[in-house]
């Protein structure tokens, strides 16, 4: 089975996700547990922590179904020590918070060498940051997004993604989620029946289905492999339908949070009927 939703909107506080989920009738959903662009927030109140959990009960929601998106500040292969262990510090922050919250997910963009290391040598210190990030917690599966291959972001082929694996203490703690629109721009095609067999059967090949944990499921505004990450409502993209229905008939994909990032929040509800309607199942 499919668990589609959308990365939903948590202001006003983190209980108000599960009610922007259900409001789009989506059986998934990710969202922020604080200010993105921020590296300072207050605590979680005991209040909304207990909101929150009764209400993905209520709404039946289950935590390997919901994830959450840490912060864009965040680097974790950073070159300079201090600001490196600002961000995993950060991502410590954040993933307590999801435990607070009885989320077992968490996803992050791996980081950046900004062009003052090897790629080599930024795949070490993400790979340190993530044993700091585990040991200062007790359940948190730190899930690591492909990127688009912009600037100095490393993410961009799946073989970034296995060598961070593989330099994981805890590797049963660490997976991936693969974004369509950054595979599609980092050079994966995705569009026809030959391309996503391709595209998969190298992901498992070289990363392997069972560290998959969640996909961002997003158009792309640009073409193949031009690098660029810019997101686009389905069908209004490059990626075309048969990409989607590929996808919503990848018995590999069930079970697993299916995220729209999307840009129009407005259409998502249509977007989850579109893509369901999709299925054979």
């Amino acid at each position: 089975m499919k668990y589609i939703g959308a990365h939903v909107s948590a202001s006003g506080g983190v209980s108000q996700a599960p009610i922007n989920a259900k409001n789009i009738n989506a059986k998934a959903f990710g969202l922020f547990v604080k200010n993105q662009k921020r590296w300072e927030a207050k605590p979680l109140e005991s209040s909304e922590i207990e909101k929150f959990k009764n209400e993905i009960n209520e709404f039946g929601y289950n935590a390997e179904h919901i994830l959450p998106h840490a912060g864009y500040l965040i680097n974790l292969g950073n070159p300079e020590i201090e600001k490196r262990e600002k961000s995993y510090n950060s991502m410590i922050d954040e993933a307590g918070r999801c435990e607070q919250l009885g989320l077992t997910l968490i996803n992050v963009h791996p980081g950046s060498h900004l062009k003052a290391i090897t790629e080599e040598e930024c795949i070490e210190l993400i790979a340190d940051s993530i044993n700091n990030v585990h040991a200062a917690t007790d359940f948190i599966n730190i899930v690591l997004e492909n990127t688009a291959g912009m600037g100095s972001n490393m993410g961009y082929k799946f073989e970034h993604l296995r060598d961070i694996i593989s330099l994981v203490k805890d590797q049963s703690r660490v997976g991936v989620c693969i974004d369509t629109c950054h595979a599609f721009a980092a050079g994966y095609d995705l569009r026809t029946e030959k391309a996503y067999k391709n595209t998969m059967d190298a992901f498992e090949s070289i990363v392997g289905f069972k560290y998959l944990k969640g996909i961002h499921l997003n158009d792309s505004m640009y073409d193949l492999g031009l690098k660029k990450d810019r997101h686009e409502s389905l069908l209004k993209g490059k990626l075309g339908e048969e990409c989607f229905r590929l996808i919503m008939n990848d018995k590999r994909l069930d079970d697993i949070p299916i995220i729209l990032e999307t840009i129009d929040d407005t259409i998502w509800k249509k977007e989850l009927e579109f893509l369901y309607s999709l299925s054979k199942n």
